[in-house]
């Protein structure tokens, strides 16, 4: 058995978190006890306890002495965390959790396009136009069209020069591909509106880029909406 090794844990963690995001247990249930858990998962006892506080820190699970750990409501979740991103989609997404996840967009990522309009470096100007011409040269490629979408969302992220929305970098990231399987479909129909977002940000046209964000997000959503 082996003890604290960060893959262990990361295995168990990834386990876990997996089943609590499909619903087993449910919120309010109990996770197994640590023996129980050391069984299954043939690790020590160090690192489901480790595996437990990782969750923890996650806002999926909460542990009082004497009563175990159980799973906290969905409200008290950090879903903006990238790795509860990933395992939400691995559980397989719900639609409700998908149109949460669009809505969450449509209200942060506007103000940050209006924002890179105004702050941008010319080199972020140029790696948010080179993204946009990567999505549309590799629009028939999906690996290719989600790795340049993700490209084009972080870039004006990070011209934001703001670093609480810089940091939402990994939950993006995470968010465009959990999405993309349901939205490939729509990807080539809303390269205009990247194209808008790009061109305003060029010019920097705040008021434009929040708009064409907008439409480029209300595209998506109102695709998840009635798909």
């Amino acid at each position: 058995m082996t003890n604290r090794k960060p893959a262990r844990t990361s295995s168990v963690v990834e386990s876990l978190g997996i089943e609590i995001v499909g619903g087993n247990p449910p919120p309010g249930g109990a996770l197994a006890a640590e023996p129980a858990l050391e069984a299954r998962f043939q690790v020590s006892r160090g690192v489901v306890r480790e595996a437990v506080r990782i969750l923890a820190a996650k806002g999926l699970v909460s542990v009082r002495q004497r009563h175990g750990t159980h799973v906290r409501p969905r409200h008290e979740w950090s879903w903006l965390d990238r790795d509860l991103i990933g395992w939400i989609a691995a559980s397989g997404i719900s639609r409700a959790d998908l149109l949460a996840f669009a809505e969450a967009r449509r209200i942060i990522e506007p103000e940050a396009a209006a924002l890179a309009a105004t702050r941008a470096t010319n080199v972020q100007r140029d790696a948010i136009s080179a993204a946009y011409a990567a999505m549309v040269r590799d629009r028939h490629d999906p690996a290719r069209a989600i790795s340049a979408d993700k490209a084009f969302h972080l870039a004006v992220l990070d011209a934001t020069h703001n670093p609480v929305l810089q940091s939402l970098h990994g939950a993006i990231d995470a968010l465009l591909s959990a999405i993309f399987d349901f939205t490939v479909t729509v990807f080539e129909g809303n390269l205009d509106n990247h194209g808008a977002v790009a061109a305003a940000i060029q010019r920097e046209d705040a008021d434009a880029a929040r708009q064409a964000m907008r439409a480029l997000l209300n595209y998506t959503g109102d695709y998840l909406e009635h798909r």
